[in-house]
């Protein structure tokens, strides 16, 4: 299996130019803890994650629209492309210690994203018995994102990006 066939597409981001009440609002609006940072020419440059964020609002003190994506989104990324292996991505977040990856094209144009929750539920519907079985089920229940009336009400704040 590639990494096309379980990332979740397409992703939602936010640009370097934001302050980190976007990337908030996209996190509320589509239940994700994290989202692509783009330049002006769509290329990935970073993630902000909700920890980025909760984070930079309670060592700045100051309000979400006045602190900028830039001075805290991770520059350093792992990414895979959309035909690596499952293998590759599963690798990369051990090796990493992260959970979730982003997805490029050649011309690292974010296009999707595979997170431990996609992994876990293509590994649940695999997994029809065995001691780790109910394991499995257990992190594939709790990793599965909410269906909410908010993210299915979202109307979208930053550009979508697709394959």
């Amino acid at each position: 299996m590639h990494v096309k066939e379980l990332m979740t597409h397409p992703v939602v981001t936010c640009q370097t130019g934001d302050h980190l009440d976007v990337p908030a609002r996209l996190m509320w609006e589509y239940d994700c803890g994290i989202v692509p940072v783009v330049g002006a020419e769509g290329r990935l440059e970073g993630v902000i994650t909700d920890r980025d964020i909760t984070m930079a609002a309670l060592l700045k003190g100051q309000r979400l629209d006045q602190l900028p994506v830039e001075g805290a989104m991770a520059r350093e990324l792992l990414i895979v492309h959309p035909e690596e292996s499952i293998e590759t991505v599963e690798q990369l977040m051990r090796d990493g210690q992260v959970r979730r990856v982003p997805v490029v094209d050649p011309e690292r144009r974010a296009v999707g994203m595979v997170s431990l929750s996609d992994l876990a539920q293509v590994t649940a519907r695999a997994r029809k018995s065995g001691p780790d079985r109910e394991l499995v089920a257990t992190l594939a229940a709790v990793a599965r994102p909410r269906i909410s009336e908010r993210s299915a009400k979202a109307e979208p704040r930053a550009k979508l990006v697709g394959v």
